[in-house]
């Protein structure tokens, strides 16, 4: 379906034709036409299917078509996201769909200055993107008021279940109008998120393009068996395989992604890291470097790679597997986005043995093994071994033990 037929704006057409973006991807396809007519969405897609359009054309294409300016320190629509990364992402789509006309967007998110941010939202805003905590920040200040806001988006609400938001959403989501149209997009559906779709949805409709937690068709999986201390020697050769192609590597905790950049660098790469201890301007300022080529080797935590967009990251590796089994659908969909294809490489010690088989339950699939032999296997005795018999026996089959001999 191509989005002339959807109704759209003549104006948000010509946006996207000068993106080279002429034909709706599935999770547009069944989204927009719902979201057009008002109806609450509950959208459910793999990251890098193109949520951020499903949920942003309608969404821009109503209010623009209101035109109502609105008042100082309150927003038309609100769009919640996880993370700095992930609502700057949509921000900058949002701007794009925009330009030209009498709209305002509006970014709130940590690591900014606040003050800055209190004097943005002074003005009012047609479309606001937060963070759930700064949002709370200013609304404690009461420089943003959402009486206002007839329009809600939950984007990737998973992960902001996860991060521990569910709190934050009761608080903000009681300021908004009843009569309003929620939409809430995600990558796979959590008890706890089936029960804020009842919350904060009316009658919503569900719209489903891939089977929760199903990593991208696109997307070649493998994992190596490798023992903790021989991991790093392992990426360092496998970086050094697939030459300059942009590369983002996952480690379980900041300190570690601090720690394994640093090592990288010593072996020669140009690397940089993304993680919750870094200033958002180091953080936009390695996002930059990746997208540019000044590095092209990132290492990231869960949390702060959400919402990372950056075309042509061609491999994935999970240095360190995820303790939650989704959030390895996260990390891999950072590859193989808007079509493309790529590569998502394991690494699996034999402490991450659980982990593995918890990922590869939600898949529904093994992943294929590209070296190393399953830690299961070597544990498990040789067939080739006859077992040794036992020099005693028990004295009566029917009763007890004999005895040990002390």
């Amino acid at each position: 379906m191509t989005f002339e037929t959807m109704g759209l704006a003549p104006r948000l057409t010509a946006r996207l034709a000068e993106q080279n973006i002429t034909t709706a991807t599935p999770i547009q396809t069944e989204a927009i036409p719902h979201a057009m007519k008002g109806r609450d969405v509950m959208g459910l897609a793999q990251t890098g299917t193109g949520k951020t359009l499903a949920f942003g054309l309608p969404l821009v294409h109503t209010l623009n078509a209101r035109g109502v300016k609105p008042a100082p320190r309150h927003a038309h629509g609100l769009i919640l996201a996880p993370t700095r990364e992930l609502a700057r992402q949509i921000f900058d789509t949002m701007v794009g769909l925009t330009r030209g006309s009498h709209m305002k967007v509006a970014l709130v998110v940590g690591g900014g200055s606040i003050n800055r941010q209190v004097e943005t939202m002074k003005r009012g805003s047609d479309l606001l993107i937060a963070t759930p905590g700064r949002l709370i920040d200013l609304l404690d200040r009461k420089a943003v008021q959402l009486g206002a806001t007839r329009f809600l988006v939950l984007d990737e609400a998973d992960q902001m279940l996860d991060m521990g938001f569910i709190h934050a959403l009761r608080q903000i989501a009681p300021l908004l109008p009843k009569e309003r149209q929620t939409m809430l997009f995600s990558a796979t559906m959590p008890k706890l998120m089936a029960d804020l779709s009842r919350d904060y949805l009316k009658d919503p409709v569900r719209v489903e393009v891939a089977r929760p937690g199903v990593a991208a068709d696109k997307i070649d999986q493998s994992v190596y068996f490798v023992a903790q201390p021989d991991k790093l020697g392992l990426l360092s050769k496998l970086l050094s395989q697939k030459g300059n192609a942009r590369s983002l590597v996952f480690a379980r905790t900041k300190h570690g992604a601090e720690r394994l950049m640093k090592q990288l660098e010593k072996d020669g790469f140009n690397a940089g890291s993304i993680h919750g201890n870094k200033s958002q301007g180091q953080r936009d300022r390695a996002l930059k470097a990746l997208k540019t080529g000044e590095i092209d080797v990132l290492v990231a935590t869960d949390v702060a790679a959400r919402g990372i967009d950056i075309d042509g990251i061609s491999h994935v590796y999970n240095f360190d597997l995820p303790n939650v089994a989704e959030n390895y659908v996260h990390r891999i969909g950072r590859t193989a986005r808007a079509g493309a294809s790529g590569r998502a490489i394991a690494f699996c010690s034999s402490e991450e043995t659980s982990e593995l088989r918890a990922i590869q339950k939600l898949l529904g699939a093994d992943i294929a093994v590209a070296g190393g032999t399953p830690w299961e296997a070597l544990r498990a005795p040789s067939k080739t071994t006859r077992p040794q018999k036992s020099r005693r026996r028990s004295g009566n089959r029917g009763g007890k033990q004999m005895k040990r001999a002390a």
